[in-house]
C-alpha cells in the first residue's frame, strides 16, 4: 500500500445534521474533546459567562444560540483523520446545509428523543437519500424524559423509508435512565450524571439471562422490561448489513446524551468502523476515484470575514482525489486557466493552520481574491475533470435593501456582492437601475437579519429594509425576448440578476399561470436550475 492510499484510506468525512436544539453542536464538541482538539467542553446555550462551542464562531450565532453557517473541523482519533462538517440546524439556513452535504461521504443525524423527527430533519434527509449517503442516527437527550424508543424507530422507518438497526438500546429515560445495553457485545454501559463525561465509562459485561446480576445493575422492573424489549428486537428488527448501511438503506441507531457525554465514545468508535473512506465522484459520465494520483477538488462553500482579525474571503474545497501540495500549479476549470491555491489552510472553526499537503476526503480553505464560485472544480492540469454543479435553491422571501448613508455606497455594494457570492442570499435589481438599492432573495427570513448584522459589523453600513410581497421566482428562458411587451399581472415584477438574466417574481402561483397562458411561447424555469 502506498502512502497516498494509506492516508486517503484513513480519512472519514461526514456532516452532522439535525433540527435546531436537538444537540448537534454539543455532539460535535464532544467528538472534538475525544480527539484532543479542544480541552474543555463548553455550552452553546450557556449564559454569557459560559464558553461557547468552538464550531459557532460568528457573534450573531453566539447571541442567538444557533448555528448559522457550516463549520469545518479536522482532528485525529484512533488512527483516523476525521473531517467534521457541522451544519446549521435552523431551516432558514438550510441552503448552506444542502451545499455542505455535497462535500460529505456520510451523515450523522441527531434526533431529540422527546421530539422525534421534525420538519428540518425530514427535509435534510431527502437530500441525503437522493445521493444515497450512509446515515447514522444518534438519538439524543436520554437523560431527559423521552418517547418510546420503538415509536422513534418506527417513525424513522416510515418517514424515511429505510431500515434501522439499534446498535444499543436505552434502559429507561429521564430520572430513571440507567444506561444502554450493547446488543452485539451483550454488555451494559451504566449511566451516572456524576461523571459529567469527564472520564471514560467502563462497560459492564452482563448476559441478559443473568437475572441476579441484571437486578443488581438496573433493578428487577427495568431488567424485565429490557429482556422483553431485546427479545422483541432480536426477533423482529432488521439484521445488521454493512453493505446496506453504506448504500444508505439501513441506518445504525445509537442512544445517549451529548450534554452528559454518555454514549458518545461508543458511537464514534462504531461509526468509524462502519463508515467508508472517501467515495468516488462523478465527472460527467466518468467516475473519479479518490485514490487517483491526480489532484481534484470542488468548491462547496465561500465565507468572507470569518474573523475580525482576517478581513478576507475563504473558499472551502472538498478534495476528491489525489494529494494537494502547497505551491503546486493547478487548473481552474470554469476560468479555463492555471491557478495556484493561495494560503492553503485547515480549520478548527475560526482557528486556522497553514498546511503543506492534504488528501482526498480533506477540506481545505484557500484565499480567494474573488475568482471562485460555489461548484467550481480545480484539478491537476494532467487530468482535467469537472464535477457536477451544486444547485442553487429558489428564494422564497424578498426585500428591498438600500444604504442609509449615500456616502457609503461603495461599502454597501462590496458587502452585498461578497455576501451574495457566499450563496446565502441572491441579489437582483430592477432593469436600468444601479446598485443604490437591491432586491435580496433568501430561502429563510432569518437570512435578512444575518445580512443586516453583517453589513453593519463587517462593512460599517446601516441599511433600510422593506419587505416585498413576492414568494415565487422564475427565470425567463427565452433569449432575446422583449420583457416590456409581456402581458403580466400588476403584482408581478421584472428583475434581473447581475449576470443580466431576466427574471420574474410573483406573489402567487396563479400569477405564474397567468403569465404562461397570456404569453404564448414564454418559457419559465425554476431559478434553481440556472
Amino acid at each position: 500500500m502506498t502512502e497516498l492510499q494509506r492516508e486517503i484510506g484513513r480519512r472519514r468525512t461526514f456532516a452532522i445534521i439535525s433540527h435546531p436544539d436537538a444537540g448537534k453542536t454539543t455532539l460535535t464538541e464532544k467528538f472534538l474533546l475525544y480527539g484532543g482538539a479542544i480541552q474543555t467542553a463548553g455550552s452553546v446555550k450557556g449564559k454569557a459567562t459560559a464558553k461557547h462551542a468552538v464550531s459557532d464562531w460568528m457573534e450573531l450565532e453566539k447571541q442567538r444560540g444557533i448555528s448559522i453557517t457550516s463549520s469545518v473541523m479536522q482532528f485525529e482519533y484512533d488512527g483516523y483523520c476525521i473531517n467534521i462538517l457541522d451544519t446549521p440546524g435552523h431551516q432558514d439556513f438550510s441552503e448552506d446545509t444542502y451545499r455542505t452535504l455535497m462535500a460529505a461521504d456520510s451523515v450523522v443525524m441527531v434526533i431529540d428523543a422527546a421530539k422525534g423527527i421534525e420538519a428540518q430533519t425530514r427535509k435534510l434527509f431527502k437530500v441525503c437519500a437522493r445521493r444515497h449517503i450512509p446515515i447514522f442516527t444518534f438519538i439524543n437527550k436520554l437523560d431527559r424524559e423521552a418517547r418510546d424508543p420503538f415509536e422513534l424507530l418506527d417513525e424513522l422507518e416510515k418517514e424515511f423509508g429505510i431500515g434501522t438497526y439499534p446498535v444499543n438500546w436505552p434502559i429507561g429515560c429521564g430520572v430513571s435512565f440507567k444506561g444502554v445495553f450493547d446488543r452485539d457485545k451483550r454488555e451494559i454501559l451504566s449511566f451516572s450524571d456524576m461523571h459529567k463525561g469527564m472520564n471514560k465509562i467502563k462497560p459492564t459485561p452482563c448476559d441478559i439471562t443473568d437475572i441476579e446480576r441484571m437486578d443488581e445493575l438496573i433493578g428487577p422492573y427495568q431488567r424485565a422490561e429490557l429482556v422483553d424489549q431485546i427479545e422483541l428486537l432480536d426477533g423482529a428488527s432488521f439484521e445488521f448489513d454493512l453493505e446496506k448501511v453504506r448504500k444508505g438503506e439501513l441506518s445504525p441507531v445509537f442512544f445517549g446524551s451529548a450534554l452528559m457525554n454518555f454514549g458518545i465514545e461508543v458511537f464514534l468508535e462504531n461509526f468509524l468502523k462502519m463508515t467508508t473512506p472517501p467515495l468516488p465522484r462523478l465527472s460527467g459520465e466518468d467516475e473519479v476515484s479518490p485514490f487517483d494520483e491526480e489532484f481534484s477538488a470542488f468548491a462547496f462553500k465561500i465565507q468572507a470575514n470569518m474573523n475580525k482579525n482576517h478581513r478576507d474571503r475563504i473558499t472551502f474545497f472538498r478534495i476528491c482525489s489525489g494529494k494537494f501540495e502547497r505551491g503546486a500549479d493547478y487548473f481552474h476549470v470554469q476560468a479555463g486557466k492555471p491557478v495556484r491555491l493561495s494560503q492553503p489552510q485547515q480549520m478548527m472553526a475560526e482557528e486556522r493552520q497553514i498546511i503543506n499537503e492534504a488528501y482526498a476526503g480533506d477540506i481545505i480553505g484557500v484565499f480567494d481574491p474573488g475568482i471562485y464560485s460555489i461548484g467550481d472544480t480545480v484539478c491537476s492540469a494532467k487530468k482535467k475533470v469537472q464535477f457536477e454543479g451544486i444547485p442553487t435553491f429558489a428564494p422564497e422571501h424578498f426585500s428591498m435593501i438600500e444604504q442609509k448613508d449615500s456616502l457609503k455606497r461603495k461599502q454597501f455594494v462590496k458587502g452585498v456582492e461578497q455576501i451574495a457570492q457566499e450563496g446565502a442570499i441572491q441579489i437582483f435589481h430592477e432593469p436600468n437601475t444601479g446598485m443604490e438599492r437591491v432586491i435580496v432573495g433568501v430561502v429563510g427570513v432569518l437570512q435578512f437579519e444575518v445580512l443586516e448584522y453583517r453589513l453593519k459589523n463587517e462593512y460599517n453600513v446601516d441599511v433600510i429594509r422593506n419587505d416585498l410581497p413576492y414568494s415565487y421566482i422564475r427565470w425567463i428562458k427565452n433569449k432575446g425576448i422583449d420583457v416590456k411587451k409581456l402581458n403580466l399581472t400588476s403584482d408581478t415584477k421584472w428583475v434581473q440578476d447581475f449576470k443580466g438574466n431576466n427574471i420574474l417574481i410573483f406573489t402567487s402561483e396563479w400569477n405564474i399561470n397567468w403569465a404562461l397562458e397570456k404569453n404564448e411561447g414564454l418559457i419559465l424555469e425554476d431559478f434553481s436550475k440556472d
